[in-house]
């Protein structure tokens, strides 16, 4: 049989090194086994090491330090750990280190075998890619996230470290910043790119047709299925399954997603046997996750599953510098698309554009580009191009001022509750749940808004009319 690769197996358990030994040998690979990290230095050192798998708990050095020492002697050597404690804790700290993947005892021969197998492809396609991976490598930053400021620089840095791991990232950011092209960026750089893609967004699907959107079903498993359907997770396979607005799964969808997670298994609905799924999961909120724990409206245990890696997002007004770059590049995007040859920004329009806070960040840019373009006379932008609410950027605390006789709060606040909402149907398009991510409210806080409105005299009808012309 020939050899698949070098295992180097490290544990100070006698018995544990020899029961790995046999069982890797049996499966063709080669087996080299050390007590204790110095040992292992030395293989390192003198030996090819596709793989090292490693006890985390070991006398004087453990696994953390052993993780240190591939790194620096061995960068292309994957390293999975095993750890006998449930709270994976230390687990954890090893996967945001660089570890390949973990392993909790006691393990299942299973489990270990296509763990090992999956690192080995990883490393295999590293090697036959390499000359691919140096000429992406050699374009400058992301060709779909444009940005030259601080905060988006530390994103690319993340996303160049994270991208090759199995580890599981947590993209957060407020809507509109460009949380599923950071999620496609780690894909695209992953040894998965040449494997489905798969997005959804969890709160654009009604409640009681996510879990067949996530697992599939089976024909007959309920009013419909007249057919037997893959679920995402399993359309998924081999690749990327990116879960935007995650916060908005049931807390009964969420148990069944960290089941997922833990077993690497999906059972379809109505369905009565498991299907084993390879899937690398990237989520994304908008909404404060930890927050959404405290309030027992999200699992702590999922979440912990979930965040890893922690990429935030920087809103739009916190990287002002990156607008005249994301100016041009929406600008020459959609001149292209509409056919007009559009070419520049007036200085005084530039200077609006600059002071706007955009509520709605990146993704109202390229709409506030869209209408510009469609509204220009000339090859360039000018100030009777931009919307109203780019060229009224008054800072909210001046535009009141209180009266010697006083104001009626609650109205005012009413006042400006209806403005807001109007004018994020106005950008969203009279999307209700658009409007909704643009505000950072669950659509069912944006539906109850717009009900009490109509009991107050405000109706749906009216906004409607004021805000979208129709």
């Amino acid at each position: 049989m020939s050899h698949h690769g070098h295992i180097l197996v490290v544990d100070d358990e006698r018995s544990m090194r020899e029961f790995l030994e046999i069982f890797f040998q049996r499966e063709g690979y080669k087996v080299t086994t050390a007590p204790g990290v110095d040992e292992a230095e030395v293989c390192l050192e003198n030996d090819d090491i596709d793989i090292v798998i490693t006890d985390m708990q070991m006398p004087r050095r453990g696994g953390l330090e052993l993780l240190d020492a591939a790194r620096e002697l061995s960068p292309d050597t994957a390293v999975v750990v095993i750890t006998a404690y449930a709270s994976t804790d230390s687990a954890i700290a090893a996967m945001r280190e660089g570890a390949y993947d973990y392993i909790t005892k006691p393990f299942k021969v299973d489990e270990i075998r296509l763990v090992v197998e999956k690192a080995l492809e990883k490393k295999q396609l590293a090697v036959e890619n390499e000359l691919l991976k140096s000429q992406l490598k050699s374009h400058v930053g992301h060709p779909t996230i444009i940005g030259n400021s601080r905060g988006i620089r530390e994103v690319f840095d993340l996303i160049a470290q994270v991208a090759a791991t199995r580890t599981s990232v947590l993209i957060a950011g407020e809507s509109g910043t460009g949380k599923e092209l950071v999620a496609r960026a780690l894909h695209d750089q992953s040894e998965r790119c040449a494997m489905p893609f798969v997005a959804l967004n969890c709160g654009a699907i009604p409640e009681n047709l996510l879990e067949s959107e996530l697992f599939g079903h089976v024909k007959g498993a309920f009013t419909g299925a007249v057919d037997e359907k893959k679920g995402l997770f399993e359309v998924a396979h081999g690749g990327t399954l990116f879960l935007d607005e995650i916060v908005e799964l049931s807390l009964g969808l969420q148990v069944k997603l960290l089941r997922a997670i833990q077993e690497k298994t999906i059972r379809r609905v109505g369905g009565t046997s498991d299907i084993c799924v390879d899937v690398r999961l990237l989520s994304a909120s908008n909404r404060d996750l930890e927050l959404a724990v405290a309030q027992g409206d999200f699992r702590n245990d999922l979440f912990y599953r979930l965040n890893v890696i922690q990429i935030s997002l920087p809103a739009l007004r916190e990287r002002r510098e990156d607008i005249p770059l994301l100016m041009r590049h929406f600008l020459k995007k959609i001149s292209s698309d509409v056919g007009r040859k559009m070419e520049s920004v007036s200085e005084e329009a530039m200077k609006k554009l600059m002071a706007y806070d955009y509520p709605g960040n990146v993704r109202e840019l390229e709409n506030i580009v869209e209408r510009a373009v469609a509204l220009s006379r000339a090859n360039e932008i000018e100030m009777d191009a931009l919307p109203p609410n780019v060229l009224d950027t008054r800072p909210l605390a001046s535009a009141q001022v209180i009266p010697a006789e006083g104001v009626k709060l609650e109205a005012l606040l009413d006042e400006y509750e209806r403005t807001l909402l109007g004018e994020a149907l106005r950008l969203a398009g009279g999307v209700k749940k658009d409007a909704a991510r643009l505000l950072g409210i669950s659509f069912r806080s944006f539906r109850y808004r717009l009900e009490k409105l109509e009991v107050e005299g405000a109706s749906w009808r009216a906004i409607r009319s004021e805000y979208l012309g129709s």
